[in-house]
């Protein structure tokens, strides 16, 4: 183990999200969290109580992340389908900006009191885009072929893919924002009238 000089609370949630990524959460003890940490166990719990308070604050940094974009005030003003795109564009977003945190939160499959309640907040989120693509097809804003809770899933689904291929930096790679512009047009592209 090489022990390191410094660390915070917020380099060792790094640490831990990196690791709960690699191995899983549940093929995650303290034992490797300490290693990759630099850092001995002991250190950590004068930190957190457990590798699960670790989860739960990781899992509420991307949440936290998501549910600010329906406070923005371009979420919540104007017609259904523009804060609709605002939304989708900003999640896009916020997940490449949050890559690693957000990674961990769509890995989470309910084994533990926070993975469930991750799970809660998660289909919170979804409900309140899939209330907006309601609101924007009432107004008439999107095709009428459109199945409002098929078009949720297949928004989350793109949105969410981004956590397997998108690497910010690498040779060639797109910008954030490039991403977050291909993912608008090609969802409404199918939705808008």
């Amino acid at each position: 183990m090489v022990k390191r000089d410094t660390y915070t609370p917020e380099s060792l949630l790094a640490v831990a999200v990196e690791v709960f990524n690699e191995r899983g959460y549940d093929g995650t003890s303290m034992e490797h969290l300490s290693q990759a940490a630099g850092i001995s166990k002991s250190s950590i719990y004068h930190h957190v109580k457990g590798k699960e308070e670790l989860l739960r604050r990781a899992i509420s940094r991307a949440l936290d992340g998501l549910f600010g974009i329906l406070q923005e005030s371009e979420a919540c003003q104007g017609p259904a389908i523009d804060r609709l795109q605002y939304v989708v564009r900003r999640t896009a977003e916020v997940l490449m900006a949050e890559l690693p945190y957000v990674t961990l939160l769509l890995r989470v499959r309910g084994n533990t009191d926070s993975e469930r309640w991750a799970m809660a907040r998660r289909r919170e989120f979804d409900h309140a885009v899939s209330e907006l693509l309601k609101q924007a097809a009432a107004d008439g804003d999107l095709r009428p072929d459109v199945d409002v809770r098929l078009a949720t899933r297949l928004l989350f689904g793109m949105i969410n893919s981004l956590v397997e291929w998108y690497r910010p930096g690498k040779g060639g790679a797109a910008t954030s924002d490039e991403v977050a512009d291909a993912v608008v047009r090609t969802a409404f592209a199918g939705l808008r009238l």
